[in-house]
């Protein structure tokens, strides 16, 4: 695989989305994420900088951009260094119809 590119299941192992490898290529199989919108059931596609990656989990759904491919699974600052949050910025687009 090319140096600019990492397997998506490494890649949510070392953001921390799973707390192992094989438990995020399970994500991956069963249809937990999706990579730039589009489902993806292997575990192998590969990632980029700039892709945007969709991750249901059981009681919210995060979409982040990646913004690092880790080296490591280092501690969770340096696993947040790999990602920005995009759902809070979703979050703000959605009107609270108690605040109206």
């Amino acid at each position: 695989m090319r140096e600019d590119r990492q397997r998506l299941d490494k890649w949510l192992w070392f953001a921390r989305f799973a707390k192992t490898r094989t438990l995020a290529a399970k994500m991956v199989t069963s249809g937990y994420v999706r990579l730039n919108g589009q489902r993806t059931d292997s575990a192998a596609k590969a990632v980029a900088v700039g892709d945007v990656v969709t991750i249901a989990l059981p009681r919210a759904t995060l979409v982040v951009r990646i913004e690092g491919l880790g080296q490591r699974r280092g501690p969770a600052p340096e696993a947040r260094l790999l990602y920005l949050d995009l759902s809070q910025d979703n979050a703000a687009l959605v009107s609270d119809p108690d605040k109206g």
